[in-house]
């Protein structure tokens, strides 16, 4: 009813990619990444579905409170940590596991008092230079927070900025440093992300952590999902609710940057813009299925809409289904197209794209 725009969520595809990080990583336990909204394929569902994860990690406390108020019992990992001591009574209520990353954090922890143990892991920065102690400073805060007699220390946590640049030695160099510093330390390990899990076996040890490959999506350049043995969990849809036919010489959509170079061009205008999250930037050119017959978009972007070619396909109709990527259309050259990465594509969408959840 009303404008189509909406998301189908595949159940099976997301368990078929959960079990092939199993494959992958046999021995290591799964703390699945469903921060941003599960990558925009909606938290709760997601949980839900792969509640066989070990942990689950999300980006605030927020995003914690969704998932246990919607009866998540799996372990929460913060993998921000806390933003102040007011979040201390809902990490005490819910056992909310922070990552510890800074020395402000470790302050507030020893301010405070807890009447039951609180589980964290220990952030090192191995070179990304984001969140994390540094190799000079990390011992000095393990030994704080190991003084504290309500502090659990799970683990240890790093993460990998280039680990899909398969060639590239830094991977190999960030986890000799952290496993050079914490060699006498007794406590779990987690270190790969979606590209480490995929390409660096040796750095799976207790945890791994996918995001990206859980929804079907390539973290590498040069793969796609089929590529990688991986399902596209997300097929966003619209339909054609236009068509036009124009002259040679005539331009489509704001700015008019794109010309007709043909008689009779066929132009079909399709209910998703920007206002649902589709890339505003997305170039001429970029792929786009109608009746799963590929096409491309034409002109820019437009808040609620968008517009295609469809002079080859004479039989389009108003009301066709329209694929902005999916099962048969790669999130990966969608974001080529449209200069930017499946992480941003999968996470921009808007509440006006409905999400339900299919097989």
């Amino acid at each position: 009813m009303g404008r189509k725009v909406y998301a189908e969520i595949s159940k099976q595809a997301l368990i078929h990619n959960f079990h092939v990080v199993k494959q992958k990583a046999p021995n290591s336990k799964i703390l699945a990444m469903v921060k941003a909204n599960a990558y925009g394929h909606g938290i709760v569902s997601v949980a839900k579905i792969l509640k066989a994860a070990d942990a689950f990690g999300v980006a605030n406390i927020e995003e914690a409170l969704i998932l246990r108020q919607a009866g998540i019992e799996n372990p929460i990992v913060l993998m921000e940590g806390f933003f102040d001591s007011t979040e201390f009574e809902w990490i005490a209520q819910y056992q909310f596991i922070p990552v510890i990353h800074c020395i402000d954090q470790i302050e507030a922890l020893e301010a405070q008092h807890f009447s039951s143990p609180i589980s964290v892991w220990l952030k090192m920065n191995t070179g990304m230079n984001r969140l994390g102690f540094s190799q000079e400073t990390f011992l000095s805060a393990y030994e704080r927070l190991k003084k504290l007699p309500f502090i659990h220390i799970i683990g240890f946590m790093t993460h990998f900025p280039q680990a899909d640049e398969r060639e590239n030695p830094f991977t190999a160099q960030q986890t000799e440093i952290f496993l050079d510093t914490i060699k006498d330390l007794p406590g779990e390990k987690c270190l790969a992300n979606s590209a480490g899990i995929l390409a660096w076996p040796q750095t799976h040890y207790d945890w791994v952590r996918p995001g990206l490959i859980l929804y079907g999506a390539s973290p590498f350049a040069d793969k796609t999902s089929a590529d990688l043995n991986l399902k596209p969990a997300m097929q966003l849809t619209a339909e054609v609710i236009s068509i036009q036919t124009i002259a040679k010489g005539q331009r489509v959509g704001y700015g008019g940057k794109w010309e007709s170079q043909s008689n009779a061009t066929r132009i079909g205008i399709v209910s998703i813009g920007y206002g649902d999250g589709y890339p505003w930037h997305a170039q001429s050119g970029t792929p786009i299925l109608v009746n799963r017959h590929l096409t491309h978009i034409v002109g820019r972007v437009s808040m609620d809409m968008l517009a295609m070619d469809l002079t080859h396909l004479p039989d389009t109709k108003v009301g066709d289904p329209v694929q902005l990527w999916g099962e048969h259309l790669s999130i990966e050259h969608v974001a080529k197209g449209a200069g930017t990465i499946p992480y941003e594509l999968f996470c921009r969408l808007t509440d006006r794209v409905s999400i339900h959840v299919v097989d």
